[in-house]
């Protein structure tokens, strides 16, 4: 099985570069992808919806994969550890809007659905048990905005109930379900939002674990 993994930042995929030995393989569009073993190429889109849906695209076309593995941190509604992992069961679009023509909030009306839910959810929850670390399941919301305590993550959590917030994830998703390639997730918790003075974006810690995980999760997946 070849896997696509779509990171944004660079700082999210560098220690994955350094442990992995990876090779520049090409930069197209600004996006470099690199070989990490010979079924995994790894790219870092860019933060945003456009940019992680541009990458996605991208990753599709030219290297084929059977499986795009969206890895990265966010941001969380519930007050947990910073670096928990967790699996994503499902995406949304927090930013898209069309009730006004009568669609459901959240109504991606292309595909014609509000929750993109993740491929083979029992393979992958089997596979993290394999690797044999704690983690937590749940939805997570993207979209165009670094959520802060407010009243827009307040309306987020209320309106949608995710555990997650981050700006890339549900547009890889999109374009996969479109091109009819699987999808998952893996993120790692950098804040969480609601917990005041107590949290901040602490990425050293939530990157500490991830492409660690990432990989074992890799190995261990059977779909």
């Amino acid at each position: 099985m070849r896997i696509g993994l779509l990171y944004a930042m660079p700082g999210e995929i560098e220690s994955l570069l350094a442990d992995q030995e990876a090779q520049l393989l090409e930069t197209v569009a600004g996006v470099p992808f690199y070989r990490i073993t010979p079924d995994v190429i790894a790219c870092a889109g860019g933060v945003s919806k456009v940019n992680a849906a541009m990458a996605t695209q991208l990753m599709i076309d030219r290297y084929h994969p059977d499986l795009i593995l969206n890895a990265g941190v966010a941001g969380c509604f519930e007050t947990l550890p910073i670096g928990t992992i967790v699996l994503a069961e499902a995406f949304l679009q927090h930013d898209v809007d069309t009730t006004q023509v009568g669609d459901p909030i959240g109504l991606v009306s292309t595909v014609n659905q509000v929750l993109f839910p993740t491929s083979h959810p029992e393979a992958a929850r089997a596979a993290m048990e394999r690797v044999g670390i704690p983690y937590r399941t749940g939805t997570v919301a993207t979209g165009d905005w670094f959520a802060v305590d407010g009243s827009r993550a307040r309306w987020i959590r209320d309106t949608f109930h995710p555990l997650l917030c981050e700006m890339e994830g549900c547009a890889a998703a999109q374009v996969c379900l479109r091109n009819g390639v699987d999808f998952m997730a893996i993120k790692s918790v950098s804040d969480c939002i609601f917990a005041g003075k107590d949290s901040y974006f602490d990425f050293p810690t939530a990157m500490k674990d991830l492409n660690r995980v990432v990989m074992a999760f890799i190995n261990q997946l059977e779909v």
